[in-house]
C-alpha cells in the first residue's frame, strides 16, 4: 500500500488528506473529520433500539466486527468516496498492544493510508495547551473508566486505572468512591515514584479531562483530598478528541506518515 504523503499539497485541506481523529470511548464515541470543524459525538453502540450492543466496555474492545460496523455507519458516508484518510487514534493508557491491535483492525473499515495512536492523557495535555516541558499529572474521568497518568516530557511514565467511571454512580455508588478511587491511584504513585516528578505534577496541579470532570461535586472533593489544585480543562468531554483533531495538523511530519502502520 502506498502510503506516502503529497507534501506539495496543503494539510488538511485537500479532499485527498482528510484526516480523522477519533476518540473511541466506552460510553460515547467522537470524531472530527478534517477540515471540518464539528465534533461527531455518540453513543457507543453498534445500532439504536433493543437489539443495540456495547463493542466497547470499560476500555477494552469487545468485538472488533462490531466496532468496525460501528465506525462504517457512523463515518464510512462522510468520508470522501477515494480518499484515504490519515486517521489519529487516542488510546487508553494501559491499552497495551493488544488495544492497539484491535483498535487498528476495526478503523480498516475506514481505508485509512496511516494509523497512528496516542495515549488519551497525551491528547488531553494538547488540547489544554499544557506546557509538556514539565511533570504533569492528567485525570481523565471517564463514563465506565478513570485514568490517572503521570506525562514527563509529554511522555508517560506512570499510570494507573479503575474500572469505574460516572457511569456507575446511582444510589448504592456515590461520588465518593470516584474520588477515593483518584486519590488513591495518586498515592500510589508518589509512593512509588524515587524522583520528585509525580510530586512537582501536584504540586503545580492536576488535569482533570472526561464527562466526571463536568462535576463540581467531584472535582471538589478532589481537591480537597489531594490538598492541590485540579483544573477541568475547556469542554473536558471532549478534550481528547480536540487533542488529537490539533495532531493531525503536525501529523504529516511524523515519520509513519509515510509508511503503513501495522
Amino acid at each position: 500500500m502506498n502510503t506516502a504523503v503529497d507534501l506539495h499539497r496543503s494539510w488538511p485541506s485537500c479532499r485527498q488528506c482528510t484526516g480523522i481523529a477519533l476518540d473511541l470511548g466506552s460510553a460515547r464515541t467522537r470524531a472530527r473529520i478534517s477540515p471540518r470543524r464539528t465534533i461527531l459525538d455518540v453513543p457507543t453502540v453498534t445500532s439504536a433500539g433493543p437489539g443495540a450492543t456495547y463493542p466497547v466496555q470499560r476500555g477494552t474492545i469487545v468485538d472488533v466486527p462490531a466496532t468496525a460496523r460501528m465506525l462504517d455507519r457512523l463515518l464510512g458516508h462522510r468520508l470522501p468516496r477515494f480518499g484515504r484518510p490519515l486517521l489519529i487514534l487516542t488510546t487508553p493508557v494501559l491499552g497495551g498492544v493488544a488495544y492497539r491491535a484491535q483498535a487498528r483492525s476495526a478503523v480498516e473499515v475506514l481505508r485509512p493510508r496511516t494509523v497512528l495512536t496516542v495515549p488519551t492523557a497525551r491528547a488531553v495535555a494538547v488540547a489544554a495547551e499544557a506546557d509538556l516541558t514539565r511533570p504533569l499529572l492528567v485525570v481523565d474521568l471517564g463514563a465506565h473508566l478513570t485514568e490517572v497518568t503521570l506525562l514527563a516530557e509529554g511522555a508517560v511514565t506512570d499510570a494507573r486505572c479503575t474500572a469505574l467511571g460516572t457511569g456507575d454512580l446511582d444510589g448504592l455508588t456515590p461520588p465518593a468512591r470516584i474520588t477515593d478511587a483518584v486519590v488513591a491511584m495518586v498515592t500510589g504513585m508518589l509512593d512509588q515514584d524515587h524522583t520528585s516528578q509525580t510530586l512537582d505534577a501536584l504540586r503545580r496541579g492536576a488535569l482533570l479531562a472526561g464527562g466526571g470532570a463536568l462535576r463540581p461535586d467531584i472535582t471538589y472533593a478532589l481537591t480537597g483530598r489531594l490538598h492541590a489544585p485540579v483544573r477541568p480543562v475547556p469542554a473536558p468531554h471532549t478534550a481528547a478528541v480536540r487533542g488529537a483533531a490539533t495532531l493531525l495538523h503536525t501529523a504529516r511530519h511524523h515519520p509513519s506518515a509515510s509508511a503503513h502502520q501495522h
